[in-house]
């Protein structure tokens, strides 16, 4: 008589289970605020007893915290693609923002702008991944400068001002108005032809 096999679970190693969190708890800010990442909420999420959850992070804050870090460096990636002209690299970044694709970024990031007041953490956290995204646009407008595609502008300065115009465009995210006029939709696009010495439409 065969004996029935007793199917094992296997144990995930320690950095997979605790990148798994990370994913779930960086889905959870996105889709909902960091405000509602919670050991239970992950847990629930992840179909596990929250006192996993609290073996890998015994404070909540350090969980929001590298989840905000998380979702900032994912979408990085999806912002800045690594081949084209620098004219095509810099209308994927804005053609992204103004597809909507980055709706559930520019909501995280008005909300960790707002924790970050409480939370020592989080604007440290805030302020070196704000630092990344600057220096990511900056070298790339700086390629533009070099290839001969923008004007020779100071690539530092353009690139604050137009994460100013992305910041400002994004703080109307949560209104429930429909934002259809051509100045506000495209306006960090304006100023990056602007600011980068390009023709209208330069960057559409």
């Amino acid at each position: 008589m065969a004996s029935s096999a007793v199917p094992t679970r296997s144990r995930k190693r320690p950095e997979e289970r605790r990148a798994e969190i990370l994913e779930a708890a960086a889905s959870i800010a996105l889709d909902d605020g960091l405000e509602r990442i919670t050991l239970r909420a992950v847990a629930d999420r992840l179909g596990v007893r929250p006192g996993l959850i609290t073996h890998y992070f015994p404070a909540a804050e350090n969980l929001v915290t590298e989840a905000f870090e998380r979702a900032a460096v994912q979408e990085r990636e999806r912002f800045f693609p690594t081949s084209g002209t620098p004219i095509e690299r810099l209308a994927h970044f804005l053609g992204y923002i103004e597809s909507g694709a980055s709706l559930a970024l520019a909501r995280l990031w008005l909300n960790a702008r707002h924790l970050s007041r409480f939370s020592p953490a989080l604007d440290v956290t805030l302020r070196e991944q704000d630092a990344l995204d600057h220096a990511r646009l900056t070298a790339l407008i700086e390629d533009g400068i070099e290839s001969g595609d923008f004007a020779d502008v100071d690539a530092v300065a353009a690139s604050i001002r137009i994460f100013i115009a992305v910041d400002g465009a994004g703080s109307y995210v949560n209104t429930t108005a429909e934002v259809v006029h051509p100045a506000h939709r495209h306006f960090a696009r304006d100023v990056a032809e602007w600011t980068l010495g390009l023709d209208a439409g330069a960057l559409a």
